[in-house]
């Protein structure tokens, strides 16, 4: 590959921190991390009192969660880069002051106008705060075992972050009014600007100060930004819409130019040594088929919880509770004991088949089911099947990564998990609408019986999908990832060119 990247100056390595200074940074980066997760589920469960509200149609309603995402995902890489160069507690702080500006404006929307612009301007400030917020803690954390506690806690936040949305949006809908799904965010920023100021260090650069990638983050943002609005189109508008297929085909003429674009840029945004690293890149297509598979457990587990077994909306955050406890206690016993002895060539196809197990045990699911005997066994798996894979993954992400690009190739996890996220949603939606389809048209006539059965057999059609997506994503990290022998020889080699790293690589979390 005739590739010209030569490393820039960036700041130097964070001087070793006192051991309570770095824990108080930990908290004040998980609540950061808490509060951007939280806003990818929290919303949706107040859609509905906001539309009545504001008075938007059912085929407006989509963009307060699209108009997010898109932002968010097409910013990620540029925001990833700028934290790199500005400085990462600088570009912290501003991230989580846009972040509450953004959420005090959706709160305070009169109209839907209003409403969708504050929840772009919060995945633009999102994109900025989640790549930072996962740069400040690698940089933070050095020495080995304290970083595999700091990120299993991280990782398990941000893991079960997703859930805990479904849980606090319903008791804020419920208990107080739906615009407290935003104003909470302003009360956690203002604790974590705090944090911020008094414990995240501030590293001092040596050298010139590298330029920013402008024509590579123009394409690769144009890319990202086209790819997920052709999936949010054709989960709304079908997959016959041209409109769909021609975003996704400028997204992917925008990537080849990109990557074409990287491999003579003089400062790239995003050095192809990077991705194409065989370990690497099993990392973030596990995470990336991670993120399409846990769609169909919060999405459409969501909808058979309320629409066909009439959970409220505090009852069903409270349903998924149990998968949250599997999920925390897999990612500690993974980040702790099984990444550390095994790797991630056994660990990551051990999760997603365990992942794999529990979709498929949710397709037995019927119009009526008993929570404890029918829908939380699978829960249970699932949760221990994603907390196993996600930390394996992670932290084999970054590995042998220059430090001088931890805040990029921290985003491009990010990336990976929106961009799966997106493709799940979209492709898992329609091969649902088109099975609930034709159930309708072969048990004539419609009957709301028939109604029901046939949003159950959609369901379950997403679960079977769901867990083709876990089954290849097991075999493909079979074979891509690199065993043990050979990680540990690799970041022996990173060790070797960055001493003052303690050793070992950084880890990072997804969103």
């Amino acid at each position: 590959m005739s590739q010209t990247n030569p490393t820039p100056s960036s700041a130097a390595p964070d001087a070793a921190a006192p051991s309570s200074r770095r824990w108080w940074t930990l908290v004040t980066v998980a609540l950061a991390q808490l509060m951007v997760v939280l806003d990818s589920t929290v919303v949706n469960i107040a859609l509905p009192s906001a539309q009545a509200d504001l008075g938007f149609s059912n085929a407006d309603r989509q963009w307060i969660v699209t108009a997010y995402s898109l932002a968010f995902g097409s910013l990620l890489l540029f925001g990833g880069r700028l934290s790199d160069l500005i400085g990462r507690k600088r570009a912290f702080i501003i991230g989580l002051i846009g972040f509450a500006a953004a959420s005090a404006l959706g709160g305070a929307a009169d109209t839907f106008g209003l409403l969708v612009g504050a929840r772009a301007l919060q995945g633009a400030f999102g994109a900025l705060l989640a790549p930072t917020a996962l740069a400040v803690l690698t940089t933070t954390f050095t020495v080995p075992r304290e970083r595999a506690r700091a990120f299993g806690i991280f990782g398990a936040i941000a893991g079960a972050g997703g859930a805990v949305g479904l849980l606090l949006g319903g008791f804020l809908t419920e208990q107080f009014d739906w615009r407290w799904n935003l104003y909470i965010n302003v009360a956690i920023a203002i604790v974590a600007i705090a944090g911020a100021a008094v414990f995240v260090t501030s590293a001092h650069r040596t050298g010139p100060r590298p330029k920013l990638d402008v024509p590579g983050t123009v394409l690769v943002s144009g890319a990202l930004f086209s790819l997920v609005y052709g999936f949010s189109n054709a989960e709304s508008d079908g997959w016959d819409s041209p409109l769909s297929w021609g975003f996704l085909a400028a997204a992917g003429v925008l990537l080849i130019a990109f990557v074409l674009w990287q491999r003579r840029a003089p400062h790239p945004l995003l050095p192809l040594s990077i991705v194409v690293d065989r370990n690497r890149a099993a990392s973030y297509s596990a995470i990336l088929i991670a993120g399409a598979g846990m769609f169909g457990i919060f999405l459409f587990v969501t909808y058979y919880l309320q629409a066909t077994l009439k959970f409220t909306p505090i009852q069903t955050g409270l349903a998924f509770l149990p998968m949250i406890v599997m999920l925390v206690t897999a990612a500690q016993l993974s980040t702790n004991i099984f990444v550390p002895r095994f790797g991630p060539k056994v660990m990551v196809p051990i999760g997603m088949t365990i992942a794999a197990t529990g979709m498929v045990y949710l397709t037995h699911l019927g119009v009526t089911a008993n929570y404890a005997v029918d829908l939380l066994p699978p829960l249970m798996i699932l949760g221990f099947g994603m907390g196993s894979t996600m930390p394996a993954a992670i932290q084999t992400a970054t590995l042998g990564v220059d430090r001088h690009f931890a805040g990029v190739a921290s985003a491009m996890v990010n990336t990976s998990q929106q961009v799966g996220g997106s493709i799940g949603t979209a492709l898992l939606n329609t091969l649902a609408a088109t099975a609930a389809t034709d159930y309708l048209a072969a048990h004539l006539p419609p009957t709301a019986e028939v109604a029901a059965e046939a949003a159950v057999h959609s369901y379950a059609t997403a679960y079977w999908w769901g867990a083709g997506f876990f089954a290849f994503g097991a075999v493909l990290s079979a074979f891509l990832y690199r065993r043990r022998a050979a990680l540990v020889q690799q970041a022996a080699s990173a060790a070797g060119s960055e001493p003052s790293s303690a050793g070992a690589p950084e880890p990072v979390i997804a969103h």
